[in-house]
């Protein structure tokens, strides 16, 4: 993404604004379509977080600062003509400031696509560390630490151990798997990993 930095040609516009189309990374969907200057495309590639120039409070300005809603950067890709970009996130939550999930009043969870929602609740729970609220369970695990949150992964994976010997309790079982796997979530989220990066590991096996 550095070499992004060199190739956009801001100098095509006269305001010095480069078009961003935000695309979700998974469901390639089109999110909403921003502005960038040059700082807030530095900005944007060294935080993570997608951060735009607002031309009508002319000041940088990050996706989802006040709501919470912020889009975690998998990518950027440039046109031929190096004027446009195409800018493919992770979002934690919906878009638009009306409240859905696009800024086309298009719904972007696709609830059958499970894959999908497992990058989308990674995405959340990582929002709940980055901008942690009292009221949030998640973000009071992470300040509890590393050794909480291991031991919370273990008791569930015992809970789900007991659930799985008892035949006639299959939605006991199926919720303790998903405490799990949630758990899970937040434990390589505290140890800097992710999903994708247990996939890969299960990628190298595969071959």
């Amino acid at each position: 993404m550095e070499q992004i930095l060199q190739q956009a040609d801001f100098s095509k516009y006269p305001d010095g604004l480069i078009p961003a189309v935000v695309q979700d990374a998974r469901t390639k969907n089109v999110l909403m379509l921003g502005f960038m200057s040059r700082e807030s495309l530095e900005q944007t590639v060294s935080s993570k977080l997608v951060t735009f120039y607002s031309r009508s409070r002319k000041a940088l300005w990050t996706k989802g600062e006040t709501s919470g809603n912020v889009l975690h950067l998998q990518n950027i890709r440039i046109d031929c003509d190096a004027d446009t970009l195409l800018v493919q996130v992770h979002p934690a939550g919906p878009v638009c400031h009306t409240g859905t999930d696009t800024c086309f009043a298009e719904e972007n969870i696709d609830a059958s696509d499970s894959v999908w929602f497992l990058s989308y609740l990674q995405s959340v729970i990582q929002q709940r560390k980055d901008t942690p609220t009292s009221s949030s369970y998640t973000a009071k695990l992470f300040d509890k630490g590393m050794n909480t949150i291991a031991q919370k992964v273990g008791e569930e994976a015992v809970e789900l151990i007991i659930e799985a010997k008892d035949e006639d309790n299959r939605d006991l079982f199926l919720g303790e798997a998903a405490d799990l796997l949630y758990h899970v979530i937040v434990l390589l989220i505290q140890k800097g990993c992710t999903l994708q990066d247990v996939m890969e590991v299960l990628k190298d096996r595969h071959r």
